[in-house]
C-alpha cells in the first residue's frame, strides 16, 4: 500500500486532501484564525474517516463496529494508524469516492498531526470521534426504509453525527480565546442545536439519495401524525400528507438554525474568521431549506442543490455584515420568512448522557 505522504509532508497532505473530500469545508476552514485552521482541518478529516467506515455498504455491521472502535483507539494513541489503514483500505468499495480511499490509505499522516496538538485539543477530538463512532455504528443496525421511530430518535442520530461536532468545535474555540470561553455554558448548549440544524438540512436534502441505498433517517411519528406512512414514500410524489410532515421538519430545522445564529452572535465581533466559518454554513443551510420548501415534490438531491451564484452571494453578504448582529438577524428573518414556524422544545437538546462521557 503506497502513500501520498511520501511526496507530501503531513501538513501539505492535510491541506491537499481537504480540497478533495469537502468543497464546503475547504472553503470555510481557511477563514479561521491560523492557530485554529490546522486543528479544525484535522478534526474534519477524523470525522470524515469515521463517516467513511459507517457509509461503505461493503462492510458488515460487525466490521463497521470493529473498525469504528479501532479508529477511536487510533485517535487516542492506543492502536496503530498503519494497522488500521491496512485493515480498512482493501475492504472499501466503489461506493466510497476515490478521495476517501486516499484518505484512508493516508490515515497515519492525519494521525501524526492529531497527536501533535495540546491536551485540551486532543481531548476534544478524541471525545468527538469516540461518541460519533459508537453512535453511528449503533444506528447502522437500525437502518431501513421505514424511518426512525420518532423525532427523539432523529435528534439522537443528529447528535451523534453533528451535535457532538458542534461541541468539539466549541471546545476548540474556547481553548483558543478566553473571551469565547466566558460564554462556554451557553455556547455548548447551542452548539448541539447548531449541529442538528445543519444535519437536518442534509437529511432533508438527501432523502432520495439515502433511499437508493436502503436508508431513511426521517422520523415516522411526524409523518404518521400527518397521515402518511414512510414505507409508501416514492420519488416525486405530491402526497399532501407527506408534504405536511416535511413542512414540520423544515420548521424544526429552521428553529435550530436560529439557534445557530444566536451561537454566532456570542462569538466576539472581532473574531471575524470564526464568525464567517459559522455564517457561511448557516446561510447555505437556509438557502437549501428554502429550495426544499419550494419543491416539496423533488425526486433527487440535485433539484434542491443551491447554485454557485447563491453560494457566492451568501459569502459576500455575510462577510460584509459579519460583525453586525442586528443586520445578520434581519437577513436571517428575510431569507427564512417563507419557511414554516415550529417551536423547538427543551428536550430537543437532550441526549443519552451515558454516551457522552
Amino acid at each position: 500500500m503506497t502513500s501520498l505522504s511520501s511526496s507530501f509532508d503531513d501538513e501539505q497532505y492535510q491541506d491537499h486532501i481537504l480540497q478533495g473530500v469537502s468543497r464546503t469545508f475547504a472553503l470555510t476552514i481557511p477563514q479561521l484564525p491560523e492557530s485554529l485552521r490546522r486543528v479544525i482541518g484535522n478534526a474534519y478529516l477524523l470525522c470524515r474517516i469515521t463517516d467513511t467506515i459507517e457509509d461503505d455498504s461493503a462492510l458488515t455491521i460487525e466490521q463497521t463496529k470493529q473498525l469504528s472502535h479501532m479508529f477511536s483507539e487510533v485517535v487516542c494513541g492506543t492502536a496503530s494508524a498503519e494497522d488500521f489503514a491496512q485493515q480498512l483500505y482493501p475492504l472499501l468499495s466503489g461506493h466510497t469516492i476515490p478521495e476517501e480511499h486516499d484518505l484512508i490509505k493516508n490515515t497515519p499522516a492525519v494521525i501524526r498531526i492529531t497527536h501533535s496538538f495540546n491536551p485540551t485539543q486532543r481531548n476534544a477530538l478524541e471525545r468527538c470521534v469516540r461518541i460519533m463512532a459508537q453512535g453511528m455504528a449503533d444506528y447502522q443496525e437500525t437502518e431501513s426504509l421505514e424511518g426512525l421511530k420518532d423525532l427523539s430518535a432523529m435528534n439522537q442520530y443528529c447528535y451523534y453525527v453533528a451535535g457532538v461536532v458542534g461541541e468539539m468545535l466549541t471546545e476548540l474555540f474556547c481553548d483558543y480565546s478566553e473571551e469565547i470561553n466566558s460564554q462556554k455554558p451557553t455556547l455548548m448548549k447551542l452548539s448541539v442545536s447548531f449541529g442538528q440544524g445543519l444535519q437536518m438540512t442534509n437529511i432533508l436534502k438527501d432523502i432520495w439519495d439515502d433511499r437508493k441505498r436502503g436508508v431513511c433517517w426521517l422520523p415516522k411519528d411526524i409523518f404518521l401524525k400527518n397521515g402518511f406512512n414512510l414505507t409508501d414514500l416514492q420519488p416525486g410524489m405530491s402526497d399532501t400528507n407527506f408534504q405536511a410532515g416535511l413542512a414540520e421538519l423544515l420548521g424544526v430545522a429552521k428553529g435550530h438554525l436560529q439557534d445557530a445564529l444566536l451561537y454566532t452572535s456570542l462569538i466576539p465581533p472581532q473574531e471575524k474568521g470564526i464568525r464567517r466559518f459559522c455564517l457561511w454554513a448557516i446561510g447555505m443551510a437556509v438557502l437549501t431549506l428554502n429550495k426544499i420548501n419550494q419543491h416539496r415534490d423533488f425526486s433527487e438531491g440535485t433539484q434542491v442543490k443551491i447554485s454557485r451564484r447563491s453560494v457566492r452571494a451568501t459569502i459576500a453578504t455575510t462577510s460584509l455584515f459579519v460583525s453586525q448582529d442586528w443586520i445578520l438577524k434581519l437577513l436571517f428573518k428575510l431569507t427564512s420568512s417563507k419557511l414554516p414556524e415550529v417551536a423547538i422544545h427543551e428536550d430537543t437538546y437532550l441526549r443519552d448522557k451515558t454516551n457522552n462521557q
